[in-house]
């Protein structure tokens, strides 16, 4: 009530919280995806191979991968008002550590340590939103997330671009690298662990996140947590259906700029509006994934909201990155890796809604689980695709590949099952 005794109307300070969310994850995508189209400067002024340049993109995954659940453990145990400030930190600063490689070892090392210090931003979000965003939205939020990263991943070719026109590749790095640090002073400055911390937040709004929300527990780090986390069935499914999403994903932000000038001999302003569609379609597909996917739980419940969205949105992706690779037409081929991208992203608000679902307190860590194995995917991908390449001297051989790992996710999706938590 307030003075007049009239109900008090909740505040909306958690959609700010969503707001600096996908400002984070812009800024992820904005320092992630803009390597792929500096490669060719890169590749030129230090003298790289395909080979290496693979090596450059699977050293940034691999480390993303090692450091991914450790990050997030401690974000659950922490707090992620400090860690994220210390992950984009790091990351920016090693981004801006990008432009002043000199050969190709500096490069590789600097992309480990950029990944490094990356890896737990996502599951560091989705912990926030596990303790700031009430159950009923948190589909929409997700993809409201995905959206902004997957939109600054589009947009990124065309920034460079403009960039170029008045620095170097180095140059660019910097300019990024600095984006990350004001992000990072803002969010330590105004964000807070718990709604109830926040001075902003009123009586009203805290109801409203606090009901259905899981109760605090314990984080330790005893052998019998982490048996439960690996052995439990949903993290095993939840792996194997992640997987896909980020090995066909990193094909877009590693080669796809490539494949496209040559195999179908795109110029240079149809390559970069080729190379940003996967991405801009992902935001259409994050949008509606996110909303189809609290729509369809609250219709039909978790197991088809959750798993039956994802499971027809993989095999939607799979039919057309497979169509792509058998198609001559390059405009039609091109944006068939759109619409399979864009369908592939359609999964993500049941994803990671699933992992706050299963997850409950301890959902950083869960969604951790199921994001490295997507960088195994993002590791792999770039290795295969050269050698597939090499092997039989076409491109469409990773499209086959690509389209082939969509369906197996889709398959994944069947042992995914909502209801079932992982340690509550």
């Amino acid at each position: 009530m307030d003075s007049s005794g009239l109900p008090q109307a909740a505040t909306r300070v958690r959609f700010a919280v969503v707001a600096f969310a996908v400002a984070l994850a812009a800024v992820t995508y904005l320092d992630r995806a803009c390597i792929a189209a500096l490669a060719p400067d890169i590749m030129q002024d230090l003298a790289l191979t395909k080979e290496q340049m693979s090596v450059v993109y699977s050293a940034f995954a691999l480390a993303y991968a090692a450091f991914e659940i450790p990050t997030a453990w401690w974000a659950d145990r922490r707090g992620t008002r400090r860690v994220l400030t210390r992950i984009v930190s790091w990351w920016s600063v090693f981004t801006m550590l990008t432009g002043a490689a000199w050969n190709w070892a500096s490069l590789v090392v600097t992309r480990f340590l950029f990944g490094a210090g990356e890896a737990g931003a996502w599951p560091s979000a989705a912990r926030t939103f596990s303790r700031w965003i009430p159950r009923s939205e948190r589909g929409r939020v997700q993809g409201i997330f995905f959206a902004g990263a997957h939109l600054m991943g589009g947009l990124t070719p065309m920034i460079v671009a403009a960039l170029l026109a008045w620095t170097t590749w180095r140059g660019v790095f910097v300019v990024f690298g600095l984006v990350g640090l004001v992000w990072a002073f803002a969010w330590y400055r105004w964000f807070r662990d718990e709604p109830s911390e926040h001075p902003a937040v009123n009586r009203a709004e805290l109801e409203q996140i606090l009901a259905g929300r899981e109760s605090g527990g314990t984080h330790h780090a005893g052998w019998a947590y982490w048996k439960r986390l690996l052995g439990h069935s949903n993290t095993y499914a939840l792996c194997l259906m992640y997987f896909p999403n980020s090995f066909g994903f990193y094909f877009c932000i590693t080669w796809l700029p490539t494949y496209l000038r040559e195999k179908h001999g795109l110029a240079a302003l149809s390559q970069n509006l080729f190379a940003g569609l996967p991405l801009l379609l992902s935001v259409a597909g994050d949008l509606f994934g996110g909303a189809a996917t609290d729509f369809a739980t609250r219709r039909f419940g978790p197991r088809i909201g959750r798993a039956g969205v994802g499971m027809t949105a993989y095999v939607v992706a799979g039919a057309a990155m497979l169509l792509a690779a058998v198609t001559t037409q390059p405009w039609l081929a091109a944006s068939l890796i759109g619409l399979a991208v864009g369908a592939s992203m359609f999964t993500l608000g049941a994803a990671w809604s699933t992992c706050l679902d299963v997850g409950g307190n301890h959902a950083g860590v869960v969604s951790a689980a199921m994001n490295t194995s997507g960088q195994v995917g993002s590791i792999l991908c770039p290795l295969l695709v050269t050698w597939l390449l090499g092997r039989f001297g076409d491109w469409n051989a990773a499209l086959f590949m690509i389209g082939g790992v969509y369906l197996v996710g889709a398959t994944a999706w069947a042992f995914v099952n909502p209801r079932r938590h992982i340690f509550d």
